[in-house]
């Protein structure tokens, strides 16, 4: 049985990755109906927050029917830090998290994300102060180290538990690497074996199939699993992994009606959320993965990626709808 302090994840927990201008709650809503067990926040900037920047506050809403969910900050500052978390604790979230792994470059020339696996000294002297300042569970996100001359993840893990941290998320690459190469799981592995590590240690990066996330579940002996891109456009990856992990046996993919039923319902909430504007154009990111291996989608696809009005774009769905079951029957 997972746990994060008290918080109880059941059996191999499978968590959806923070991922900006992604992880918003119209998506977290179709990844929680599809077997997400926990949830957390796109990353939000302390430095927005202090200043009531109307973008940062906003990702701070979160509903009942998301729980657990986390709230993600970045930063670098320890006031800034610490007074963030005390507007975060207003919305009461399960646990705040802290990246220590973003890689981009917005946010690591300001000294946040990925950047402190570069002090390593102040990444734990920020942890402690955080921990120290809430009630609320504390967890960090991290990657692997700065490139690969400087990995100290199972060091940092040790030091970041002792400070008081409650579960840590390691992304298997250095900052260096960014997205590409293979991920490196055996750093992992190695800190599961770590006696001393006795908080949960969720793994993240490449997971996207139900064979992958037993393969490195079972060989790494992670507690559990966290979910990004391949959650993009494609909800349906936990419910899966969860089914595969209960059974062995492998669920056939969304039928065409739930692909388009469930991109016209994130449509529909995105818009709600965010306006018609920044809704329909937030979409976009998610048509080729809801629609993926699916023959002769790309001028469909390009109606939905060039459409600006909701009414066109609903027609258009129904027309791939109509598409693809006259093919099937043919």
């Amino acid at each position: 049985m997972v746990k994060i302090g008290g918080l109880i994840l059941g059996e191999n927990p499978l968590l959806l990755a923070p991922m900006e201008d992604v992880s918003d709650p119209p998506f977290r809503t179709l990844c929680k109906e599809q077997g997400c067990d926990m949830m957390f926040t796109e990353f939000v900037s302390v430095e927005g927050l202090i200043r009531n920047a109307e973008k940062s506050l906003k990702k701070l809403e979160i509903s009942e029917e998301e729980r657990p969910i986390g709230i993600q900050i970045f930063g670098s500052e320890l006031n800034s830090m610490t007074e963030a978390v005390k507007i975060i604790e207003k919305y009461k979230p399960d646990v705040i998290d802290i990246n220590y792994g973003c890689p981009v470059k917005k946010v690591v020339c300001k000294g946040s994300g990925a950047a402190i696996l570069k002090e390593v000294d102040k990444m734990v002297s920020l942890t402690k102060a955080i921990v120290e300042s809430t009630s609320i569970p504390v967890t960090v996100k991290t990657r692997l180290g700065w490139d690969e001359n400087s990995i100290r993840i199972e060091e940092i893990t040790e030091m970041l538990q002792e400070v008081g941290i409650k579960a840590i998320t390691i992304h298997a690459r250095t900052r260096s690497q960014m997205y590409k190469g293979e991920s490196d799981w055996s750093y992992l592995g190695r800190i599961k074996e770590n006696k001393k590590i006795t908080i949960p240690v969720f793994g993240n990066g490449d997971i996207n199939s139900p064979e992958k996330a037993m393969e490195h579940k079972k060989k790494f002996k992670v507690d559990g699993l966290m979910i990004g891109r391949a959650a993009i456009g494609y909800p349906w990856i936990f419910r899966e992994i969860s089914h595969y992990f209960k059974t062995g046996e492998l669920l056939p993919p969304p039928s065409i009606e739930e692909r388009v039923e469930a991109v016209k319902r994130h449509l529909k909430y995105s818009i709600e959320w965010k306006g018609e504007k920044n809704g329909i154009n937030e979409m976009r990111q998610h048509y080729t993965n809801y629609f993926k291996g699916l023959r002769d989608i790309k001028e469909y696809r390009t109606a939905l990626i060039t459409n600006n009005n909701e009414y066109d774009l609903l027609a258009s769905l129904d027309r791939i709808v109509k598409k693809y079951n006259i093919e099937s029957q043919v």
